[in-house]
């Protein structure tokens, strides 16, 4: 199967209580491929950068044998940027600068041989952008996730709406939950947000894990407890690529394979918050995703007596 992800590949600047960083590679494309990448699924990738680009970027892409084709560089342009310092408790932050550039007026184009991918991971984009991509796509994919945030909710509804009504998975976490729903208790939201169209609920609970909701079926994934969390920034897009990598790579779109995927997700977002950007995701190993596995079910693993 192929995964397609359309979303950002830009520079982000970060500043946590640990460290700060100058314009490094960042956006939620960017992420979602590098995840999915490592996991062996073939990922393609549709975004938009300038001229400032640098090659050694692109590199990073080739070496993980990400499909660059359907990314887009116009050069006398720049590319997204975004900046931002985050708070002691690295759950809040601050956005220092949002600079769109190029992709204020981003219209993607899926390239032909991409246009008939099984799995469409819809990036957080304007929800103008995720129907222009829907409507390109040759025939309805075996699995369209969308990512959203609450940005869309508050000024494009109405679109949102009519996105959210065409996919089998959203992604989103606790409180953009509770806000596109208009309740408290996590289960009647997920439950009116199927109501929506998708089949699927995942609500991200950053370092208290990750909720499933398939149905009437529920499965809960921890977060693994880390001695050093550096910088969260694309935690949540590695999450999302991680469980949309596991899917394409095993075709079992079944709930037991829904939770696999929730805990790969969440092994893979693990790691990328253990340094700055998409460090760690770029030099992680095969042993070292499998010990974090083994790590993740040592965590939940137990006898019950009765």
């Amino acid at each position: 199967m192929k995964l397609l992800t359309v979303g950002t590949v830009a520079f982000d600047a970060i500043e946590t209580p640990f460290g700060k960083t100058d314009k490094i590679l960042g956006g939620a494309a960017t992420y979602i491929g590098l995840a999915a990448s490592k996991l062996g699924a073939q990922v393609n990738i549709v975004s938009v950068i300038g001229g400032d680009f640098p090659q050694e970027y692109i590199e990073v892409f080739q070496k993980n044998k990400i499909g660059i084709e359907g990314i887009k560089e116009i050069k006398e342009g720049k590319t997204f940027f975004w900046a931002g310092k985050y708070h002691i408790d690295m759950n809040n932050r601050d956005s220092l600068a949002t600079e769109l550039n190029v992709l204020e007026n981003f219209d993607p184009v899926i390239p032909e041989s991409q246009k008939d991918s099984e799995i469409l991971m819809l990036g957080n984009l304007h929800p103008a952008v995720q129907l222009s991509v829907l409507n390109q796509m040759k025939k309805k994919p075996e699995l369209t996730i969308l990512d959203t945030m609450d940005f869309w909710m508050n000024s494009t509804w109405d679109l949102l709406m009519q996105v959210i009504s065409k996919v089998d998975v959203i992604t989103i976490n606790d409180a953009e939950a509770r806000q596109l729903s208009g309740e408290f208790s996590l289960v009647k939201a997920a439950q009116k947000i199927q109501e929506m169209g998708p089949e699927v609920v995942v609500i991200k609970k950053g370092e208290h894990g990750a909720l499933l909701f398939n149905k009437k079926q529920v499965f809960f994934a921890p977060a693994l407890p880390l001695e050093d969390v550096f910088d969260p920034t694309g935690a949540g897009d590695t999450f999302a690529g991680g469980f949309a990598g596991y899917l394409t790579q095993t075709g079992d779109l079944s709930f037991e394979g829904l939770k696999k995927a929730i805990i790969v997700g969440s092994a893979l977002a693990s790691f990328t918050v253990e340094k700055f950007g998409t460090e760690k995701l770029q030099e992680l190993t095969s042993q070292e995703y499998k010990s974090r596995l083994e790590e993740f079910k040592n965590l939940t693993e137990y006898n019950y007596i009765i």
